[in-house]
């Protein structure tokens, strides 16, 4: 196992690991799990420690010599190592401990490979940094991003640094939203994932700057390879000090959402 890991490439590593979370949190689905509170109302599940424990096991095989960023364990590694991986294995918590199964694992290597894996449909989304596609049912798909189904993925979730000049929430009340959109609220980076898969025309969050996030790098790497348009919800790309999120699978989706986020009425 870990001589066949380390012969992977990024994507590879960063798909196994994505994979190895997501089989954790499928089989622990429905259990009673302690919770282990974060403060502020944030907790987290014994879920989401052990499914980061099985990614680290990956990671440590494949790429011994990198750094990772957890979302429960913090940093592990050289502090000066050239390379480090984020890893959120459980976003949506909330969501899995109510019994939803809207949630994913997500793993990416700092402006490198990422993979999201959902537990529950089996699909693992992955890219190198320059493709992105899908693996279901033992085949791998080219990700093809799309506004046909005119759903746009809203995060509500707090904080809003943004406020008073944007909150999601008002942006849904814009009368140009409900001409051209219908909102959607899955409380899970899954979403970004689906707009680069062509499931969602759109996702917005409100944020600082995303672009390091152990739970949005993963979902911005694959809709950047996937041709989706992402950048911060003031127009500045992610990652140069743009705040919050705006990934449209086109750029008069981007244009028409960049609008209405701009808009006072």
């Amino acid at each position: 196992m870990m001589n066949s890991l380390t012969d992977l490439d990024d994507a590879g590593v960063a798909a196994a690991a994505a994979r190895a979370g997501a089989d954790v949190v499928r089989d622990l689905y429905g259990r009673r799990l302690v919770r282990i509170d974060k403060g502020g109302g944030d907790f987290a599940t014994e879920a989401d420690v052990a499914a980061e424990r099985a990614i680290l096991g990956v990671l440590r095989a494949a790429r011994p010599d990198d750094a990772v960023l957890g979302e429960e364990g913090g940093r592990q590694g050289a502090a000066d190592a050239a390379r480090q991986w984020l890893v959120d294995p459980l976003c949506g918590t909330l969501n899995y401990a109510v019994g939803s199964m809207l949630v994913a694992v997500n793993v990416a290597l700092r402006e490198g490979a990422a993979a999201v894996a959902d537990p529950f449909s089996g699909d693992v989304f992955r890219t190198d940094g320059e493709s992105a596609w899908v693996r279901g049912d033992g085949a791998d798909r080219r990700l093809i991003p799309t506004s046909a189904s005119r759903l746009v993925d809203v995060n509500l979730d707090p904080p809003f640094p943004g406020a008073p000049g944007f909150r999601a929430v008002d942006l849904l009340a814009r009368p140009a939203f409900a001409e051209h959109f219908r909102p959607r609220v899955v409380s899970t980076t899954l979403a970004l994932a689906w707009v680069a898969a062509g499931k969602r025309a759109a996702y917005v969050t409100d944020g600082g700057d995303l672009s390091g996030s152990v739970h949005f790098a993963a979902g911005i790497a694959l809709c950047r390879a996937a041709g989706c348009v992402v950048t911060g919800i003031d127009g500045t790309p992610v990652g140069q000090g743009g705040r919050g999120l705006v990934a449209a699978a086109d750029a008069e989706t981007h244009r028409l959402l960049m609008t209405m986020v701009r808009s006072r009425e």
